[in-house]
């Protein structure tokens, strides 16, 4: 019994501590998957089943119940998904189209803001002590609704001038994301919780190497396309820079605007911000052009970081 609790605290603060390295870690993801490619790149079989691993132990955390306590007031929901599923990807759109000849990267811009916030902002929501319930809200209602938005959003925006397996791309997200989650939310709910508890110390640790393995493995399937010398790669960097910061900056000046205060205010410029790059890329290696891969792979980099500055910044003043 003894050496069970000791295990059960040793994944604890492991798990603990990747979460702490996340801004670390995306990138390293994408060192090793760029010098390994031969190793990395055997793994593109099972990519969608280690997302949806890691998927199922977020959604593990999840609970109905909070999704009715949010939804009582719809305005911070709605403002969110003004923001971060109309508004910025017609920003992105604008911006990127006016800077870039090549419709491929500008498809790739669309389609990383039109994605699904990311499952990290929990993490990030947590440490900020922002609205919990809200956020499970927002990424429980913005994941369920990706098969939709995502390639609704992408061929609305860009029409013709990408080709697009629509149902490709929703059939992918519905099984990287949608069936997971909704088995993850039914396993808390019918155990009230029990089943959860057991298992996610050990489970947690193992689903974040997933998502380092999974970041490798499209790294190492995007590699042969990515010269570090190309003026491109530089280019597509900065304006994702620019392009996520700005998400940021405007979920603040909305929570601004909206009157929304603490924890509310906290939630919606982290979850506005962050996008489910490893999700989106994905989506971006097996349906769009090499081309289209790059804004996300620069996402995954930078993305994080831009996070935690952004909170520093926003959330911890309130």
């Amino acid at each position: 019994m003894e050496s069970s609790r000791k295990i059960k605290y040793v994944m604890l603060r492991f798990n603990h501590y990747l979460e702490r390295l996340i801004p670390v870690t995306t990138p390293f993801s994408i060192v090793i998957g760029f010098l390994l490619p031969f190793v990395f790149s055997a793994l593109k079989p099972y990519v969608m089943l280690l997302f949806g691993i890691m998927t199922f132990s977020g959604a593990l955390k999840l609970r109905a119940a909070e999704l009715g306590k949010s939804v009582r007031n719809p305005a911070p929901i709605l403002l969110f998904f003004a923001s971060a599923h109309v508004l910025m990807p017609v920003i992105a759109m604008f911006v990127s189209s006016r800077l870039f000849a090549n419709n491929d990267v500008v498809s790739g811009f669309v389609l990383l803001f039109s994605g699904p916030t990311a499952v990290s902002g929990f993490i990030w929501v947590l440490i900020l002590k922002g609205d919990m319930a809200l956020c499970l809200t927002l990424i429980l209602l913005d994941t369920i609704l990706a098969p939709i938005v995502v390639p609704g959003t992408t061929a609305v925006l860009m029409g013709a001038k990408t080709a697009m397996d629509m149902s490709g791309i929703a059939l992918s997200l519905l099984f990287m994301v949608v069936i997971p989650t909704i088995i993850g939310v039914t396993v808390n709910e019918t155990s009230k919780g029990k089943i959860p508890a057991a298992i996610c110390p050990y489970f947690d640790p193992f689903a974040k190497i997933c998502l380092m393995l999974v970041i490798a493995a499209n790294a190492a399937i995007a590699a042969p396309a990515i010269k570090l010398t190309n003026p491109l790669i530089w280019q597509v960097g900065l304006l994702v820079i620019t392009l996520t910061s700005a998400g940021f900056l405007i979920m603040k000046l909305i929570t601004v605007l909206a009157r929304c205060r603490s924890p509310k205010d906290i939630t919606m410029i982290i979850s506005g911000g962050l996008r489910n790059n490893s999700a989106v890329m994905t989506i971006a290696v097996a349906f769009f052009p090499e081309a289209a891969v790059l804004p996300t792979l620069m996402s995954i980099i930078v993305q994080q970081s831009i996070a935690a500055i952004m909170g520093k910044l926003f959330a911890q003043k309130n």
